[in-house]
């Protein structure tokens, strides 16, 4: 099997010549410059973003994450107002050629801050608006409305119960746009008080039929009654036949590289083959030196 592998956001080997997919700027120059700015920047973002994709297919890479940053501060506007929205948005169509072409799968991991699940309606509010526009700038971009190209969250509460919170997401599943919903799948916690393999597989995959993302590191801080293996065949059993699930990979910052920082640290490189056990899927590194980081560990693993 050819086995996917993919990098997030940032692109460090194009880094040295400026190219960023996350220019942004502090609310006060928000407030101060306004939409006219945030249209300039993500301008200049969705430019860089087509150079990091071609970049990505000149090298072999097959998979990689958007920078949710692209569009600045879009929590306070609608992307089809921006000024530029016409240049952008035929920008966004030939990165998305290029994705295709290339054959890519892109993925998106929006903000920590969106809590579809909160008890906070306002909250709630901001969190599927926020999911809406990832949703509507792959829709922009020209790629399908599936789980090959998903979008990727954390229940991120268990208030007042692991139970209750799980359904509070599963009902605000149904408010979001059918965009969203043909994307969006769940991820296992790294904190010990959070969701495991087995929490989303029966809490949320049961109930509303979204796949569930296996994330090694965060397994492995925060595991289930299962094995690695046992929780990683679960996690690829609630994804679509025909689709690969996507998994995250880190190895312990604390283990191999500073015992001072937290268990949950991610690593700047990959210091062991990564275990498949036989199995298809796609692997995301969510590693600090980025592509450098992927291409090193092809060269030195291999890339099956």
């Amino acid at each position: 099997m050819e086995r996917r592998y993919g990098y997030c956001c940032i692109n460090l080997s194009l880094a040295k010549d400026k190219i960023s997919t996350n220019r942004g700027m502090v609310k006060k120059t928000f407030e101060e410059k306004g939409i006219a700015y945030a249209s300039e920047l993500a301008l200049k973002n969705v430019m860089d973003l087509s150079k990091v994709l071609q970049w990505n297919g000149n090298n072999g890479i097959k998979m990689y994450r958007m920078s949710s940053d692209i569009f600045p501060w879009c929590s306070e506007y609608e992307i089809r107002d921006l000024p530029d929205y016409p240049m952008i948005v035929g920008i966004l169509k030939n990165c998305g050629l290029i994705a295709k072409v290339t054959d890519q799968r892109i993925t998106f991991h929006p903000s920590p801050y969106g809590v579809l699940a909160s008890l906070n309606p306002s909250v709630v509010t901001k969190a599927i608006k926020e999911l809406n526009q990832h949703g509507e700038i792959f829709d922009l971009m020209g790629l399908d409305r599936s789980l090959f190209y998903p979008i990727n969250i954390h229940v991120n509460t268990t208030q007042p119960s692991k139970e209750e919170a799980a359904e509070r997401f599963c009902l605000n599943f149904e408010r979001l746009s059918d965009s969203v919903k043909k994307r969006l799948v769940v991820e296992v916690d790294d904190k010990k008080s959070q969701y495991t393999a087995v929490d989303l597989s029966h809490l949320i995959h049961k109930n509303i039929g979204i796949p569930v993302t296996f994330d090694y590191l965060h397994n492995r801080c925060n595991p289930s009654i299962l094995n690695e293996e046992e929780a990683l065949t679960l996690c690829l059993s609630t994804w679509p036949k025909g689709i690969p699930a996507i998994t995250h990979y880190s190895d312990s910052r604390k283990m191999f590289e500073d015992s001072s920082v937290k268990e949950v640290a991610h690593s700047d490189w990959v210091y062991n083959k990564i275990p498949t056990y036989g199995m298809d899927f796609s692997i995301e590194l969510e590693i600090k030196m980025k592509d450098l980081a992927l291409l090193k560990y092809i060269k030195d693993f291999g890339g099956d």
